[in-house]
């Protein structure tokens, strides 16, 4: 019987040998470069969440020398420990995420070594603050850099490198790297979507349920949350528990999804074959699922409904909201009431202004709406402002643009998802969208580099044969060959 591993010890070591057994990571290939005697950095990997380290563990096993930076303290990258508010992830336990292809980096692996194959068997689904545990253990047990606290400000593409400026614990910083990568999340080139409706109203009365609220403070309330998705339900659940005295789901539509339709066509083939669909067949798909939406978790749903001072409104579409003294009325089709607070569950977009450190990109980089021109107006202006991307995530310019070095910076987060599919921010392909981006840059750098390569053939010296293995034919004599005869 196969022994597994009943101890985080003794899964440390299987992954040290699993990674010797692969000769990973590979040894250390791309030149040393310096810029005014600073060391130029092969990637700097912005964001350290899933994608982060994906694709940092990708790159690293290349054999490519890798800093991630990220604004948040250490063990809090990403959003599971933050601002999402699931009591679990929706995806099956089973996909394995981002364990590039080495089965003891995957959570099964993590989670059956501390609490044994019969928990894995009767867990459903992973519970969100244990997926972040895994995490950090990952970027751990890989020895990834990660440095925390260290916000990016501007990122300033040049010739043959990227500048980054930031702001850390010991003030500001120059990084320069040759190749930058986001893997800066949902929100990855703007922010939260809300709107205007909402936005105008003071602050003191609404969030978007992306923010780091305090839900304690709601305790007592009544409690408006916009939406039927799966960050309304979990506004909703959390506003709930927190003791809030009536929370109202004011859905849009006459009925809440219930099908994900692009769970329907998910396989091997789109992971591989979505990148390389002509653009008006990508965007056909991708109108389609985002006007069907995609359906809650029934458990967030269940988790809100258990709640007897929980009400759905379903076709309650937002009219008028205005300020009545220290509440707001809300007005939809469904009639007229008084809040204390608004959560807009309204998702996110693209908005270069919520990124400030993408200035030096925004205008310079071709979108979709540019690629597929001409566009009737009708489009869902959510995918035709993504980015155009390379092959590698790389932004292309506008066409007619001067855009020297843009191509050094690669896309590795959701906007992506119009040029390369769901490979760069969702746990069932991240793998292989890390492994997409990582030979993509090894092959980049290659290139740059090739003449040092070709110097380096030329002046290896290291023998395999020594010249002892074998006489000359000349060497013997007469005598000698007519014995051999």
């Amino acid at each position: 019987m196969t022994k597994f591993p009943s101890s985080l010890e003794e899964l440390n070591s299987l992954v040290a040998r699993d990674l010797d057994y692969l000769t990973l990571p590979a040894k250390e290939w791309v030149p040393l470069k310096q810029i005014g005697g600073e060391t130029l950095l092969d990637v700097a990997i912005i964001g350290g969440g899933m994608a982060g380290l994906s694709a940092a563990a990708s790159l690293k096993h290349l054999g490519i020398r890798t800093v991630i930076f990220d604004a948040r303290p250490h063990g809090f990258e990403g959003p599971w420990a933050t601002t999402a508010r699931m009591e679990t992830l929706r995806s099956p336990k089973s996909l394995t995420g981002p364990a590039i292809g080495i089965p003891s980096l995957t959570f099964r692996a993590w989670f059956t070594a501390q609490f044994g194959e019969a928990d894995w068997d009767a867990l459903d689904k992973i519970p969100r603050l244990q997926w972040m545990d895994y995490l950090r253990w990952y970027r751990d047990v890989l020895n990834i850099e990660l440095r925390n606290d260290h916000r990016i400000t501007l990122i300033k593409p040049e010739a043959d490198h990227t500048v980054l400026e930031l702001e850390t614990p010991q003030g500001s910083q120059t990084v320069r790297a040759r190749h930058v990568v986001l893997a800066t999340g949902r929100d990855g080139l703007g922010g939260p979507y809300v709107p205007e409706i909402i936005r105008t109203l003071p602050k003191q009365f609404w969030a978007h349920s992306s923010d780091e609220n305090d839900y304690s403070v709601l305790k007592g309330k009544w409690v408006a949350v916009i939406g039927a998705g799966a960050s309304a339900m979990d506004s909703a659940a959390t506003a709930l528990e927190a003791g809030a005295a009536r929370v109202d789901l004011l859905i849009r539509r006459k009925d809440i999804p219930r099908i994900n339709r692009g769970k329907g066509m998910g396989n091997p083939g789109s992971v591989y074959g979505m990148q390389n669909l002509d653009g008006r067949t990508k965007l056909a798909i991708y109108s389609y699922i985002g006007a069907e939406q995609v359906p809650p978790p029934r458990a967030s749903v269940l988790r809100v409904s258990r709640h007897n001072n929980a009400f759905f409104q379903l076709g309650a579409s937002l009219e008028s909201i205005v300020v009545k003294g220290d509440k707001i009325e809300i007005t939809t089709p469904q009639g007229r009431r008084q809040f204390d607070f608004l959560i807009a569950s309204t998702g996110f977009q693209i908005d270069w202004r919520q990124k400030a450190f993408l200035s030096e990109i925004a205008s310079k980089a071709r979108t979709w709406e540019e690629r597929l021109a001409p566009l009737t107006g009708n489009e869902d202006r959510s995918l035709t402002e993504a980015p155009d991307l390379g092959p590698s995530f790389e932004f292309l310019p506008k066409a007619g643009v001067e855009a020297e070095g843009l191509s050094r910076i690669h896309c590795f987060c959701y906007p992506a998802m119009m040029s390369h599919g769901g490979v760069s921010g969702d746990i069932p392909s991240i793998s292989e969208g890390a492994a997409r981006l990582s030979t993509g840059i090894a092959a980049t750098l290659y290139h740059e580099d090739i003449d040092q390569h070709f110097a380096n053939a030329k002046s290896y010296s290291e023998p395999e044969v020594f010249g002892d293995e074998w006489v000359e034919a000349n060497n013997y004599d007469q005598t000698d060959l007519e014995a051999l005869v």
